[in-house]
């Protein structure tokens, strides 16, 4: 029998990737796509590329509806998840892609976010290390609330945290520097988003950890066994679709062998189906991922200042948001993990 799926805030770029992973996923059933805006319009009109769910029609947000559903998808923007899943019953698989339930510190939510704090779910990261060795995986496979990490921090902690974990780098002492998609920034019409705005320009925002997801990066790598973390984080938006680079670089830590220090992250991804460890000298593009649940990760090691150089790769559609969401779908449910889900991107 086919699970019945939701998601609302379908007419997003989040909620249109989920739809289209999920129409082809061979378990799930997209039984309702709902949305705050769009109610009463067509997904053909809205999402045109989606041609096999092109006569459902966006529905009003209920939840009473929603409750019917074996597993409802949070596509919306942050401080509206909350209030929708408070009002859906506790057997309900709910994933949550927007930022309501990231953060584990009602101070920081206050700080970053405002507004009401709505708590912490699971974090819906299965690859990442924690202190004890173990991964965020074990905690998902019961879960039924769980919050899909920020694409720009699953770019950043699945770089950073193998070395933290291993006490490789230094976690005093992270510079991460994030060239990132328009798509990221979400649907609503913006001027800076406008063609005339971004199209050959490169523009930094976020600068001197204002942006929002600095306190679940922090979080993470606290997570991984970090000790005194700071981390200096900067996106950079560029005219593409999709996708993000992060370079992220660390202090070696004393005592660390600089020819083995590659190992943590080799022996952390080894058996991973969606995050890739390329060979020594080999470097990762943004556009390897676009359409792909995969983060690829390339690594070295400037002799001069003592750094790590980790260069971290994923689509923000995918493995920074849909992608991820199915994935841990299928965790929670006790499906194949890589069900519905490619590791192949789309070139050129």
């Amino acid at each position: 029998m086919s699970i019945t799926v939701a998601v609302v805030g379908a007419s997003g770029y989040a909620g249109g990737e989920l739809l289209r992973l999920l129409s082809a996923h061979p378990e799930f059933e997209i039984a309702t796509a709902a949305g705050l805006t769009n109610a009463g319009r067509s997904l053909a009109e809205v999402h045109p590329h989606l041609r096999s769910l092109a006569t459902m029609t966006v529905v009003p947000v209920d939840a009473a509806a929603l409750a019917n559903h074996d597993v409802v998808f949070l596509a919306v923007p942050h401080g509206q998840s909350g209030s929708i899943a408070a009002a859906l019953p506790p057997t309900t698989l709910v994933i949550d892609c927007g930022a309501d339930h990231r953060l584990t510190d009602e101070a920081d939510w206050d700080t970053y976010y405002g507004g009401a704090y709505a708590g912490s779910w699971v974090y819906g990261l299965p690859e990442l290390v924690v202190d004890d060795g173990s991964k965020q995986r074990k905690q998902l496979q019961t879960a039924k609330r769980i919050a899909v990490p920020g694409c720009n921090a699953t770019a950043v902690i699945l770089g950073v945290a193998p070395g933290i974990q291993a006490g490789v780098i230094d976690a005093s002492d992270v510079v991460c520097v994030l060239t990132v998609a328009a798509s990221g920034a979400g649907k609503s019409a913006r001027p800076e988003l406008m063609a005339s705005e971004l199209i050959g320009s490169a523009n930094a925002y976020g600068v001197g950890g204002s942006h929002r997801h600095n306190p679940e990066i922090r979080q993470n790598l606290v997570a991984a066994g970090g000790r005194d973390v700071r981390v200096s984080f900067t996106p950079v938006l560029v005219p593409l679709s999709r996708g993000i680079l992060a370079v992220s670089t660390a202090r070696l830590s004393e005592g660390a062998d600089a020819s083995r220090f590659a190992e943590p992250w080799q022996q952390t991804y080894r058996d991973e189906p969606f995050v890739h460890v390329l060979p020594a000298g080999h470097f990762p593009r943004s556009g390897d991922t676009v359409g792909a649940g995969t983060a690829l990760v390339g690594l070295g090691f400037d002799e001069l200042s003592g750094r790590v150089v980790i260069v971290s790769a994923l689509d923000n559609l995918g493995k920074g948001t849909a992608s991820a969401a199915v994935q841990c779908a299928n965790i929670a449910l006790g499906l194949p993990e890589t069900l519905g889900l490619t590791v192949n991107g789309v070139a050129p």
